[in-house]
């Protein structure tokens, strides 16, 4: 995450990052996704950001049993675990919020295309609906997921069952 991070600080596409350092886009993906990238990717990464590549070095996963203060990047932005880990969900939340976006636009082009083509080669039957209904439906479901409109499937019902299953409360 913190190479995301870098990157929208600067403003910087995934391409345009890729461009830079000479990486593929694929693997500035995987990298941001939080796989393990080779030393010499990271050397381009940190060149590219002009950091030392120590500061490249995986973050330490965000669980109560070995996160300290010192682990937390000193940028003053987040003081604490929970406020970097806060930090963090929404730049996850941002990113899935753009791709909604991106995934609307997609589908009414689309569908304006359809329509087009549709009205063309056959106006008597307008099978762009079925279409439109199945592609929609589909969009539909993410927006639901995106946007949380199912409580029951919530960060607070995801907070129980670890509780249930742990047979603590978390802290």
């Amino acid at each position: 995450m913190l190479v995301q991070k870098l990157r929208l600080q600067r403003g910087w596409s995934q391409q345009q990052l890729a461009d830079l350092s000479g990486l593929s886009v694929r693997t500035v993906q995987r990298i941001e996704n939080g796989q393990s990238a080779s030393v010499e990717t990271m050397k381009s990464l940190a060149s590219v950001f002009e950091i030392d590549f120590k500061q490249l070095q995986p973050e330490p996963e965000m669980n109560p049993s070995n996160v300290d203060d010192t682990e937390l990047p000193d940028d003053g932005a987040s003081p604490t675990a929970s406020a970097y880990h806060k930090e963090v969900l929404a730049m996850r939340y941002v990113a899935n919020l753009k791709q909604f976006y991106l995934r609307v636009v997609c589908y009414v082009l689309t569908m304006i295309f359809l329509t087009v083509v549709n009205y063309m080669t056959s106006p008597g039957y307008w099978w762009v609906i079925w279409a439109g209904l199945g592609w929609g439906l589909a969009l539909g479901l993410r927006a639901v997921r995106v946007f949380g409109l199912v409580p029951f499937l919530g960060a607070d019902w995801e907070k129980k069952q670890i509780e249930r299953r742990l047979g603590r409360p978390l802290k």
